[in-house]
This record gives C-alpha cells, sequence and structure tokens, in this order.
C-alpha cells in the first residue's frame, strides 16, 4: 500500500509516519507539510532521524503533483480544519482515498469533504478519535444515555496545552451520541462551561455541559458523567499516549483502499461495529 501523510513534521504525523515504515505492506510515498517551511525538500529521514528513508518532504501547494507522481493510494491527514478540506479536495480529485482524524471541522466543512469524496468516487474514513477504545467508549455512552434518560451529564476534557480546538472533536461526538440517544440535536441542549455569573442559575436537566481543559502533555482525557438523585456513574477514557490513534490511523488506511468507493466511513466502521 502506497501512504502519503500530510502534517508529516507535526507530533501525529511523524509518528504515523514512524508506524508507516515499520509496516510489511505498506511504503510511504509521499510527506506533505504546510507551504512556507524551510525543510521542504530534504529528506524527511534526516528530519526525523529515520535511517534510510529517502522521501522528500513537500509542500501543500503541490499536494495534488506529488499524489499522482507518487502513485499514493490513500493520505493520511492530522492537521487543521482548513488545512484538511483543501488536501481532501485535491487527493480526492486525484483519486486517493482519506483517512481524516483532524478535529474541529464546521459543518460546512464536513459537507465539502462528504462532496468531494462522493464526487471523485473515492473513500474516506473522518473520525475524531481513531483510537478503538474510545470508540468502543463512544456505545456505551450510547447505552447508558439511552437507559437513563432523565440523568443530568457533564462531559469534561483534558488535553495538552497546544491543543486549538475546544472542546476536543472526541468530545462534541460523545455529546452528539448522547443527544441523538435522547431523540434530540446537540444545538438544542449544549452548554460550554459555567462562569461565576450565571452561578446561582438552576441546571436545566436536559443540558450537556462541556467543560475542556488544557494543560501539560496530556495526550487526551475524556470523562462522562451520569448524575440522578442519590447516585452518578463516570465513564473515563484515558490515552495515555498517541501510539492508540496512530495505530488506528494505520488500521483505517488498511480498511478505506478496499472498502467501497463514494462514502465516508467512521472508525465503527473500521472496527466492524458500526
Amino acid at each position: 500500500m502506497r501512504v502519503a501523510v500530510a502534517g508529516a513534521l507535526g507530533r501525529m504525523g511523524s509518528g504515523i509516519v514512524r508506524k508507516v515504515v515499520q509496516q510489511e505492506d505498506m511504503q510511504l510515498v509521499a510527506a506533505i507539510e504546510a507551504p512556507g517551511r524551510a525543510e521542504a525538500g530534504r529528506r524527511l529521514g534526516e528530519l526525523l532521524g529515520i535511517p534510510g528513508l529517502e522521501v522528500r518532504l513537500s509542500s501543500a501547494e503541490e499536494l495534488g503533483e506529488v499524489l499522482r507522481s507518487s502513485g499514493a493510494q490513500v493520505l493520511i491527514d492530522f492537521t487543521n480544519p482548513e488545512a484538511s478540506v483543501a488536501a481532501a479536495e485535491t487527493a480526492a480529485e486525484a483519486g486517493v482515498d482519506l483517512v481524516i482524524g483532524t478535529t474541529g471541522f464546521t459543518e460546512e466543512q464536513k459537507r465539502r469533504i462528504e462532496e468531494a469524496v462522493r464526487r471523485h468516487g473515492v473513500a474516506a474514513v473522518l473520525s475524531p478519535n481513531m483510537s478503538p477504545g474510545m470508540n468502543v467508549f463512544f456505545l456505551l455512552v450510547r447505552r447508558l444515555a439511552e437507559l437513563l434518560p432523565e440523568y443530568e451529564v457533564e462531559v469534561v476534557e483534558l488535553h495538552h496545552r497546544h491543543k486549538k480546538d475546544s472542546p476536543s472533536g472526541t468530545a462534541l461526538r460523545i455529546g452528539e451520541v448522547i443527544a441523538q440517544a435522547r431523540g434530540v440535536s446537540l444545538e438544542e441542549c449544549a452548554r460550554y462551561g459555567r462562569g461565576r455569573e450565571i452561578a446561582e442559575e438552576e441546571r436545566d436537566r436536559r443540558e450537556i455541559c462541556f467543560h475542556a481543559l488544557r494543560a501539560g502533555d496530556a495526550a487526551g482525557e475524556h470523562t462522562v458523567l451520569f448524575a440522578g438523585e442519590g447516585e452518578r456513574i463516570e465513564l473515563v477514557h484515558r490515552a495515555h499516549s498517541r501510539e492508540c490513534f496512530i495505530s488506528g490511523a494505520i488500521r483505517a488506511a488498511r480498511f478505506v483502499v478496499s472498502a467501497e468507493k463514494g462514502r465516508v466511513y467512521s472508525t465503527l466502521d473500521v472496527l466492524g461495529i458500526g
């Protein structure tokens, strides 16, 4: 399998590069970074300390040409929403399947990705969290929301200081799962934190409230609290490192190249439990 990686020097991208070159059934054929990077044109092996890796770093401005000339079958992208949408449209036009783990998309941005996938007949895995454990976590949250519809819900997430979107894409997906299980839209019931100015307000039992923490180098921690009279249930998922996301992306790449084209899939589809 011929793999291209966008954001190849980033925290996730560099980890994916290292994982790809370890796979017997994969070959890294292209590595892309944002325009204007001084490292463009240099060997990725030199930049990341991977002996024997001769692939040179390319600029996103030449993505279409790089994908076609390299014969890439799949592009793995963990960058930022604007860059990911542009890359998805370019890759789809070039006939390249997609694995996208970027978070923070607007509904319009997700629509553009889905439209590009359908128009050009490629397949994509689009997921705010590639971790197998977290995707099972979604199923557990959904079941609790169905069984305890009257319980109040709080979602607390902790990530490293560099994470830009807030709440995390995973936290928002948790909220969507709960809202869908209760037959409402997240827009109807979402609340984002509580400040001193509203401390005296009585809590709306229907709301799903999000709290985002940013500190240190935490890879990702999500707690969902279901609280009723005299008791509460807490579900917690802790990512000890980025390895669970990286391994999930590799698994998604294997899935997407053989998946039915013209569709956008989730990690639940990759795991066969959707």
